[in-house]
């Protein structure tokens, strides 16, 4: 072996000999493998694009019980509320009713107690799944 075979040698056992690509040079060009453009069907809609499934075709609404729709109603959210909606919501709520941030006012203190029982509710029933 000359020192150019030696050389690429070494630079390859660093990666196992095994071929590589330099960072962004792929990837620039290529369509995303999850949406309509890469060659995946998505006839279920699972990865949130528009679905190749029937126009007439809806995702089934979920079903909720009379304490779910209660908890949504206190945490004043739509009753389609998304996991990231609803924990947003709860967050803000939270740091707005906060004892600590209402100078020990007890309606503020009430209404965090509200808010804390209606998470828990939700919590319990698997909607943040």
């Amino acid at each position: 072996m000359d020192d150019k075979d030696i050389q690429s040698f070494r630079t390859d056992a660093l990666t196992g000999h095994r071929p590589t690509w330099p960072l962004g040079k792929r990837a620039a060009g290529t369509p995303n493998p999850f949406g309509t453009a890469g060659g995946v069907r998505d006839s279920h809609g699972t990865f949130g694009g528009d679905s190749d499934a029937e126009p007439g075709v809806r995702r089934p609404e979920r079903t909720l019980t009379r304490l779910q729709i209660q908890a949504l109603d206190t945490l004043r959210l739509p009753h389609g509320a998304t996991l990231i909606e609803i924990k947003a919501r709860y967050k803000e709520l939270v740091k707005r009713f906060h004892p600590d941030a209402n100078g020990g006012d007890r309606g503020a203190e009430e209404r965090l107690k509200q808010v804390i029982k209606a998470y828990g509710v939700i919590r319990a029933s698997g909607l943040l799944t």
